[in-house]
Order: C-alpha cells, then sequence, then structure tokens
C-alpha cells in the first residue's frame, strides 16, 4: 500500500469514527446513528475489491468496538464489517459502479453489516433485545445509511480514484 492511500484510509476512517460517536449520535434515530465508518468499508470495497476491504473492515470494525461510548462485546463490528468488505467488494468485480448500483451496494452492505452485528448481539445476549427490535434497528440502520450515502461515498472514492487512477474503476 502506498503511504498516500494509507494517509487517505487513516483519515477517512478516523473522521467517519469521530463524526459517527460524537456529531451523530446527537442525531440518533430511535438510538441509531448513521454508520459512517460502514459507508467508508463500502467505498473502499468498490474502488479498491474485496481483500483491501476486507483488511480495512477488520481495522475500522475494532476502533469502532473499542470507542466509547461502546456498549457491546468487542469483536461484533469488526465481523460485520469484514463481511461489508466482502460484500462492497465482489460488487466492484461484477458490476460497474453506477449511482444505482452504488445506492444498491450501500443499501445491502448496511442491512448485511448490521444484521450480523444484530444477530451475533442476540447469540451472545448482548444486549438482550427481541427480533421486533432488532429488525426495526436493520431497517433504520438502512435507512440512515442510504441517506447519508451521496454525501459520502463520492468523497471518498472520488479521494481513492485521484490516488491511484490506472486501478480504480470510473
Amino acid at each position: 500500500m502506498n503511504p498516500a492511500r494509507a494517509a487517505l484510509t487513516v483519515v477517512a476512517v478516523a473522521a467517519a469514527l469521530v463524526l459517527q460517536v460524537t456529531v451523530f449520535s446527537h442525531v440518533s434515530w430511535h438510538g441509531v446513528v448513521p454508520n459512517l465508518v460502514l459507508l467508508v468499508v463500502v467505498a473502499t470495497g468498490l474502488v479498491r475489491g474485496a481483500q483491501p476491504a476486507m483488511v480495512l473492515g477488520f481495522a475500522a470494525g475494532v476502533l469502532l468496538d473499542l470507542a466509547p461510548p461502546a456498549d457491546h462485546v468487542a469483536g461484533r463490528w469488526a465481523l460485520a464489517l469484514v463481511v461489508v468488505g466482502y460484500v462492497a467488494g465482489r460488487v466492484r468485480q461484477d458490476v460497474r459502479p453506477t449511482v444505482g448500483s452504488v445506492v444498491a451496494t450501500v443499501a445491502a452492505s448496511s442491512f448485511v453489516g448490521t444484521s450480523v452485528f444484530a444477530l451475533t448481539g442476540i447469540l451472545l445476549r448482548d444486549p438482550a433485545l427481541g427480533v421486533g427490535e432488532v429488525l426495526q434497528v436493520i431497517a433504520i440502520g438502512v435507512g440512515w445509511d442510504v441517506l447519508l450515502t451521496p454525501f459520502v461515498l463520492p468523497v471518498v472514492m472520488g479521494a481513492y480514484r485521484r490516488l491511484e487512477p490506472a486501478r480504480a474503476t470510473a
């Protein structure tokens, strides 16, 4: 990984994490905040592919698991974002990123990531939520992530493309 791309990745994840746990925690809806870190992982998967997105998903997920006010068993977001990185990276190989495919990828990735996080919570009884509450959290999470897609993904994807235009897909 070249130093410029590594620096961009660190800045993008750090900014997303800080905004997610500080600013967006004040605009939560039923306790669910937009998952900006997930959006950075999806953007990485769409531009760079599955393997870099999975590595970033794990690292960013661990940071998200440990960031205050973490109230869950550590590792749940790491697992969820690894899966998200894989899903988004596979789309990159199968479909040229268009506006529709990017929004669909964010919706699918958000659904899968939030579902993995919620289902591991049910399995670990951390915290004890019912299936109805989990479905509501998943729906709100997908809605938030799709709503913020036009503001986050073009910036991150454009920055990656500027750093390595020959490798990135248009």
